[in-house]
């Protein structure tokens, strides 16, 4: 498989065709299995995520300004989507009018990794000054600075996740590669970052929980025990990447570990792929889609092995990488109308012809490639953290 060729001749082309609303500003991602427009609604997650994906295609694979027409129209877009207390919305309408607003803060990293990619092309102050009021805000989130509901009454039981941490991680990563004035700001927070994830408790001989209590304790129920391998996956290689850019170890190491207990956990023997949750102490998963295959955690589980191999040189994880990308091409590409499904039963039949919705859109397949290509290139994954 060539990542770049196949980045910039199907995966890109086949959003760039139809997705990009040059009426009204912005990306719609409801696309079905040809790429045609089935719904208007515009997921605000992927107004930066999609941004992310063009600029940083333009950034460090090829210059075409179809890729940077595409994330000036979504920038533009990007003020409807924030309301005026500087949060932004989760989903609007195709002219940018509010439909739900979350207690989440995942838009605000998206639109602030995006509008870095953006700064990071063009030198625009509005698109530095963008990422960095959208950083601030999502930042403000996460320390408590700015208040919002909880989701379970921390009065009679007291939680944090691991999503938030990895997120901020990888978000401040993007930020401190602008190279502005504030990048000692942001190799603080990723330290911090860091330091949640590897020493936060969420992290066991086991596996990677997702959630904890506050104090860092295990916590014996469904929700407690449940275990996302795409998520494991993808914070294995935020590790190793903070790792190798800051030459810290003992990082490169634990990314390796939770790998490594991760798959036996996640990797389905009889069929392939990497299923979607399971429960640590092997209690049925209270996710009823369980058991499929989705997208997204096979463009982890590739980067995660991928980069084990580069760093340690063990050929089981260059064996497994093969095996994962064969399956992909096998069940999840799309050779006759382009892109990837969804969602795959576990026998891996398709479980939906659509290539995307509110959830699924041009980030994890994208940045897969990009990432990939940088490889193939040069085998130097700084090259793709510049």
């Amino acid at each position: 498989m060539n990542f770049k060729t196949t980045l910039t001749e199907n995966i890109l082309p086949f959003w760039l065709k139809t997705a990009i609303d040059y009426e009204n500003g912005g990306i719609f991602t409801q696309l079905d299995k040809k790429g045609e427009v089935y719904g208007t609604d515009k997921s605000v997650w992927f107004q930066g995520r999609a941004l992310w994906s063009f600029m940083k295609a333009y950034n460090v694979i090829e210059k075409n300004p179809e890729y940077l027409k595409a994330a000036e129209c979504i920038y533009s877009f990007l003020p409807k989507c924030t309301d005026t207390d500087g949060r932004m919305f989760f989903t609007v309408t195709k002219e940018g009018k509010e439909l739900q607003k979350r207690r989440y803060y995942f838009s605000e990293t998206f639109a602030a990794i995006g509008c870095a990619e953006l700064y990071k092309a063009t030198k625009r102050p509005d698109a530095l000054e963008s990422a960095e009021t959208y950083f601030t805000v999502a930042y403000e989130c996460f320390t408590g600075v700015r208040k919002n509901p909880p989701k379970i009454n921390p009065e009679n039981l007291g939680t944090k996740a691991l999503s938030p941490a990895m997120i901020m991680l990888s978000t401040a990563q993007t930020m401190r590669s602008m190279n502005s004035d504030k990048k000692t700001e942001y190799d603080k927070i990723c330290k911090e970052c860091l330091n949640e994830i590897l020493h936060g408790g969420y992290l066991t001989d086991k596996a990677l929980l997702e959630s904890v209590t506050v104090d860092g304790k295990f916590v014996n129920t469904p929700s407690g025990r449940i275990v996302n391998p795409g998520h494991s996956l993808e914070a294995a290689w935020f590790i190793m990447l903070e790792g190798i850019l800051t030459d810290n170890k003992e990082a490169i190491e634990i990314g390796k570990k939770i790998i490594d207990i991760t798959l036996p956990l996640g990797l389905d023997e009889k069929y392939g792929g990497i299923i979607a949750f399971t429960d640590l102490l092997g209690y049925p998963p209270v996710q009823l889609e369980w058991d499929m295959k989705l997208w997204w955690p096979q463009c982890e589980a590739m980067i995660a092995l991928r980069m084990a191999y580069l760093q340690f040189g063990e050929e089981k994880y260059l064996k497994l990488y093969e095996e994962i990308k064969e399956y992909c091409k096998k069940y999840f590409i799309d050779s006759d109308d382009g892109e990837w499904y969804g969602y795959l039963h576990y026998d891996n039949s398709v479980s939906t012809t659509l290539k995307g919705n509110i959830f699924k859109g041009p980030f994890h397949i994208p940045r897969l490639y990009i990432l990939m290509a940088v490889l193939d290139e040069c085998a130097d994954i700084k090259k793709f953290a510049e």
